[in-house]
């Protein structure tokens, strides 16, 4: 896919995954070459709550670091943040992958951000990457997505297929970032059939980020929303989505909407691909691999980097082909978009 890169001065609140990549040599420096440092390409990942296996997003920036063992025979080490760890156990975290030898390491979600502004500095001649969020050191690789963009077709498709009109959006966390996703999905559905309605709940709020490891929270908070009709459920709460998509997958004629990855085609949740009407997908993936690359080749990549609907950063998948029916709604409303003809909200 393109790439289009902007470079920002100011920290966006609204981001949610930081990645962190840097080929290592034996000077470790910023600007070497792992061929250039007679060096192996090491590259450190620091997950976000719920880490490899989330169905989700970490298994996207995972999919990004297994093609960089694959294509560039890096050396990996993945560490996980775990729910209820403090500031400091995050900076903690960065800091050994950057003083082992790991270039570049990679932080994935928002909730890095200030740990990373404070390792970053520290370690000038490591890059790294953040994804979801921006911070300001020039050592600092930030991905972020437009993904209002790839919600609003989601709203447009939940609009077409909800019988009722009755459509529910849950967030994993009360944040700027997960709001970009409401506001995007509920501008969909609303401009696509004005008469419909979106129930919009989040799992947890603040520093809470126990809603993106919840699954239980995701099943309870959907089953709430289809014992009121609702019959179309998106969930952008990470690995809480897993049992959303349970529960909408036990109320027949009801839809549900992933995120992130295309949920249809992970093992652990492909018996309820009949009920995934599409999902949200953000490709991660590219973002690390990218970075990954930019640093074996000696030209690190810095500044902030957006993959927007027009360069397929955000996309909706068709497994199943259930928007097979209404495709050209669809791509009516991406060529709006890309040609500005609409303009997404990124907040309610």
């Amino acid at each position: 896919m393109r790439r289009v890169s902007k470079i920002a001065a100011a920290s966006i609140a609204t981001a949610a995954l930081a990645f962190t990549a840097t080929a290592c040599g034996e000077s470790s420096t910023g600007s070497s070459s792992s061929s250039e440092s007679g060096g192996k390409l090491k590259i450190g990942m620091a997950y976000d709550v719920g880490g490899r296996g989330d169905n989700s997003f970490n298994d996207s920036a995972a999919r990004g670091l297994d093609k960089a063992k694959k294509d560039l025979g890096a050396e990996t080490k993945e560490l996980t943040a775990k729910t209820g760890e403090t500031p400091a156990d995050r900076e903690q975290r960065l800091a050994s992958l950057a003083e082992g030898g790991f270039n570049p390491v990679i932080a994935v979600g928002f909730a890095y951000k200030d740990a990373l502004d404070k390792v970053a500095k520290k370690h000038p001649k490591v890059n790294f990457g953040l994804v979801d969020s921006v911070a300001d050191a020039k050592n600092i690789n930030n991905i972020v997505f437009t993904e209002e963009q790839g919600s609003y077709l989601a709203g447009v498709a939940a609009a077409n297929k909800s019988k009722d009109g009755k459509i529910g959006f849950i967030g994993g966390v009360d944040i700027p970032l997960i709001k970009k996703f409401a506001a995007g999905f509920q501008q969909g559905v609303k401009e696509t059939k004005p008469t419909a309605t979106v129930q919009i709940q989040y799992l947890s709020s603040g520093s809470d980020l126990s809603g993106f490891g919840s699954p239980d929270k995701g099943k309870e908070a959907a089953k709430g929303m289809l014992d009121k009709g609702v019959d179309v459920v998106f969930a952008a709460a990470g690995g809480s989505g897993a049992g959303a998509i349970e529960a909408v997958a036990g109320k027949k004629g009801s839809w549900a909407i992933g995120v992130d990855s295309d949920q249809a085609l992970d093992p652990s949740l492909s018996k309820y691909k009949d009920s995934i009407l599409t999902s949200v997908v953000k490709n991660v993936d590219a973002g690390v691999f990218e970075l990954a690359k930019s640093v074996k080749d000696g030209k690190p990549k810095t500044g902030t980097s957006t993959y927007s609907l027009a360069e397929n950063g955000v996309t909706l998948t068709t497994t199943g082909d259930h928007l097979k029916d209404i495709q050209a709604k669809l791509d009516e409303a991406k060529k709006k978009i890309v040609d500005k003809t609409i303009t997404v909200k990124s907040t309610l």
